[in-house]
């Protein structure tokens, strides 16, 4: 048995979904009260200047406009440290905030689900070298609620306001009480990250969670999505290739628009409207309008932009159609396991069973104990030496992590060699 075995069955239940200690506190204000937002670059050049003389972590969030606006960039930056305070910095008017980062550089930056904010605070010159997720620390404590206002209750005793996490955070001027909303998200970020600390020191766990913040601080940007129009909601009813193409023709005219006018390509078009002028391959704008999505309240110039899609698609040749399935690297879906390869699907079957078991002893969820993806090309394509020492290499090479190995791979070598 582990020490993080020992530790977990020791321990009481600090990690349970509610929380079970008195009332929560409801935190209404910031300690210093809401400060300012920064948006002109005399103000910017004072933050940098107090957050690079102050100490310690730095706690670090970022409001979005997903739902409102094209893409995935900060609409608000919050940050805290000790000896600096609180910060709002508006990174439409300050979209430069590389010299902010670069004083940075060698802090811990303490972010809650780390790699949804990550890539818009790349954008605008904010990475981190060190940091702490408050999420994945939470999952890998046991917690089975890990959002931040339920994390701050559990842990540290308070409420945080929950009211506005979905505005339009591109509104301009933002409005006081999201821009206290947006203060309290760091108030106590690092005193959760204290407290997730000790806890994951006393299960055993604190190695294992600072080689996955590790793992998130070093990993490169991810690359673009080859064709991200196959994600488009209910394109599984989509059978024919040439609907197909009327769904890429539609999908790419969309974001098109979607991006010239910075508005969320839901707001331009849904995507039920695309599967449906897909399924149907209108001959002309009278009878798209007739079709859900495309009602009186659209323009002509609209429809017929959504028709001249539609019509691309009805004009390509038969050798410039999609194919109905996207062809990925890898395994196939492990629903067909058991009709192409009846062994492989022996072994899945054992190996996700052993690192479910594993997981539930550990109290973390499986996927974190190991990703599925892993367990599934392993198993598909398995070494012909099946021993510890040989699925250690195999396992690395899939990405699993150091502890992730020690925890799985004795039990990977029973399950596919039983």
């Amino acid at each position: 048995m582990t020490d993080a075995q020992q530790t977990a069955e020791a321990s009481p239940d600090l990690t349970a979904s509610e929380p079970s200690g008195p009332t929560p506190v409801p935190l209404l204000a910031p300690r210093e009260g809401v400060p300012p937002v920064i948006a002109d670059a005399d103000a910017l050049a004072e933050v940098v200047a107090a957050f690079a003389a102050a100490g310690g972590p730095v706690a670090v969030d970022a409001e979005r406009a997903s739902g409102y606006r094209y893409g995935q960039r900060a609409y608000l930056v919050q940050l805290r440290r000790r000896g600096a305070g609180t910060t709002l910095i508006d990174p439409v008017a300050c979209p430069d905030l590389s010299a902010l980062g670069s004083v940075l550089a060698d802090t811990e930056w303490v972010l809650h689900a780390a790699t949804q904010d990550l890539p818009c605070l790349r954008d605008i010159g904010l990475v981190p070298t060190r940091l702490f997720d408050t999420e994945l620390a939470g999952r890998l404590a046991g917690f089975a609620r890990v959002g931040l206002g339920v994390m701050v209750e559990t842990v540290l005793g308070y409420s945080l306001e929950k009211g506005h996490s979905a505005v339009d955070w591109s509104t301009r001027p933002l409005p006081e009480p999201w821009l206290r909303y947006a203060a309290l998200d760091v108030e106590l970020l690092v005193d959760l990250r204290n407290a997730l600390e000790d806890e994951l020191r006393r299960q055993g766990k604190l190695e294992w969670a600072l080689e996955e913040f590790a793992a998130i601080a070093a990993a490169p940007p991810p690359p673009p999505r080859k064709d991200p129009w196959r994600r488009t909601s209910g394109v599984h009813k989509v059978r024919r290739r040439r609907q197909l193409a009327v769904v890429r023709e539609l999908w790419t005219a969309r974001d098109q628009v979607a991006q010239r006018r910075d508005l969320s390509p839901g707001k331009v078009l849904s995507d039920a409207a695309i599967v449906a002028a897909a399924q149907a391959m209108p001959q002309d704008t009278r009878v798209l309008a007739a079709l859900p999505g495309f009602g009186t309240r659209m323009g002509r110039r609209q429809l017929q932009l959504w028709q001249a899609a539609i019509d691309r698609a009805r004009e390509l040749a038969e050798s410039q159609l999609p194919q109905p399935g996207q062809q990925t690297a890898g395994p196939p879906p492990p629903r067909a396991w058991a009709e192409k390869d009846p062994a492989a699907a022996a072994r899945l079957a054992a190996a996700r069973a052993a690192v479910t078991a594993h997981a539930e002893t550990l109290r973390l969820p499986q996927e974190n104990l190991l990703a599925p993806d892993v367990v599934r090309r392993l198993c598909w394509e398995p070494p012909t030496d099946r021993t510890p020492s040989a699925l250690a290499p195999a396992l690395r090479a899939l990405g699993a992590r150091e502890w992730q190995i020690g925890q799985t791979v004795d039990l990977l070598a029973r399950a596919l060699t039983d």
